[in-house]
């Protein structure tokens, strides 16, 4: 049973957040507050022994901050009833069909409700339902049917839609998850599977260097070892180094006479820029 009420927003205490209010985004609903009003009220639940207020948040951060912004001192709340599991899984259920969401908050979003849910009734496991409707088996199971197609039409999501963001939520580091936060690479979804594929010591390394290279490409590159060079390209690269000297030590004649003997004639400045080029001193 839930009740409608407009409430204190001093009265609401905010647990963690799967999802970190971003800033801009509540500045953007702040500015819609204005024009059009709260659409959609926040859900809390009453939680009266709390510390620091009557309610705790279930689902709503962004909008309780974009009133804060508009200096508005009370909410539009749905108090719902239930414990602590039953809040996060409504709080992740709310948050999963929203268009906004990147790939790596969704993938996290879908985890967190089967992690929440397998405390609270079980383990899940293919073709053992159980008593209560689960939002994870029915898109993992095909025989469930409809609602895999209704997710899907809701929030782009298939079967193999969910498989992928479980593998990017099982296996990608949180450093990895903290560093790409609010980057293009949060809602690459590609570029997050080739990460959550590396070993965890990789993916911390890559996380490090993704704080100084936000190009996923060139953060890598930070971290690959320098390509192994064979006996042959060492000797090369040895009379490379060899000919530059050499040409820095020869007089203007003697290089003139170098250049007549490989048919250059007189063009030692580009010749040298040539030698330079290739010796990778440019």
């Amino acid at each position: 049973m839930a009740e409608f009420k407009r409430i204190l927003i001093s009265d609401v205490v905010i647990p963690e957040r799967l999802r970190a209010v971003e800033e801009e985004h509540a500045i953007a609903i702040a500015q819609s507050i204005v024009e059009h009003g709260l659409i959609n009220p926040v859900t809390v639940r009453s939680t009266p022994n709390a510390k620091g207020g009557k309610y705790t948040l279930v689902a709503g951060a962004h909008r309780i901050r974009a009133e804060q912004i508009n200096e508005e001192p009370e909410i539009d709340a749905m108090i719902v009833e239930g414990d602590k599991a039953e809040a996060q899984l409504i709080e992740i259920t709310e948050n999963l069909f929203r268009n906004e969401l990147s790939v790596i908050d969704r993938a996290v979003f879908v985890q967190s409700y089967r992690d929440i849910w397998e405390q609270k009734h079980g383990k899940i496991e293919k073709g053992r339902p159980g008593n209560r409707i689960n939002l994870i088996q029915l898109l993992e199971d095909e025989s469930a049917g409809g609602f895999s197609k209704h997710v899907a039409d809701r929030m782009g999501v298939s079967v193999a839609a969910v498989k992928r963001l479980n593998t990017i939520a099982q296996n990608l580091h949180p450093d990895i998850r903290a560093a790409v936060r609010g980057t293009a690479i949060a809602d690459n979804q590609s570029a997050l599977l080739k990460i959550a594929k590396m070993e965890p010591q990789k993916q911390r390394q890559t996380a490090i260097a993704f704080r100084t290279e936000q190009d996923l490409k060139k953060a890598l590159a930070l971290i690959e070892p320098a390509p192994k060079l064979s006996k042959a390209q060492i000797e090369q690269a040895t009379l490379l180094s060899r000919l530059v000297t050499a040409w820095e030590d020869a007089s203007e004649e003697t290089r003139n006479q170098f250049l007549s003997h490989i048919g250059l004639g007189d063009e030692p400045d580009a010749l040298m820029a040539e030698i330079r080029s290739e010796a990778g001193d440019e």
